[in-house]
Formats: structure tokens, sequence, C-alpha cells
């Protein structure tokens, strides 16, 4: 049997050239993005910070009142 020799891969571009290829791609889609003005990011970051803070509340006081119902509640309900 002769040995089968594995064919060579057709020389391509180099892995710099593709590499430099990619940057010029993705500095080409940045280009095409919307940036938020300065007022869209800020009135956004509020937006997020002012959630945040209600939901923590909102979580914090759910988690009080199951604590008394179901710790306190059940513990009162043994004695």
């Amino acid at each position: 049997m002769d040995a089968v020799q594995p064919t060579p891969a057709p020389a391509g571009p180099s892995r710099v050239a593709q590499f430099r290829e990619f940057l010029e791609a993705v500095r080409a889609e940045l280009r095409k993005v919307s940036w938020p003005s300065r007022e869209e990011l800020v009135k956004a970051t509020r937006m997020i910070v002012i959630l945040s803070i209600v939901l923590g509340l909102v979580i914090g006081l759910l988690d009080w009142v199951l604590q008394k119902i179901l710790v306190d509640g059940v513990a009162a309900l043994v004695r």
C-alpha cells in the first residue's frame, strides 16, 4: 500500500493580514453605529439607577413581609 500524502492547504492571506482585515471591518461597522447624545445617555442612566433603587426596595419589602408571615407567623403557631 502506498502512503497517502496530505495535500497542502492552498496559500491564503497570512494571519496578520486576516487580523488587519478584521480590524478594518470592525472600524467600518463602528462608523455605522448611532451613538446616543450625552443628554440621552444621562437620561437613560438616571432611569436605570431609579429603577434599580425602586426594585431593591420592593424586593426588600417583600422579603420582610414574607419573613413576618412565614418565619414569625409559623413560630407563633407552634408555640
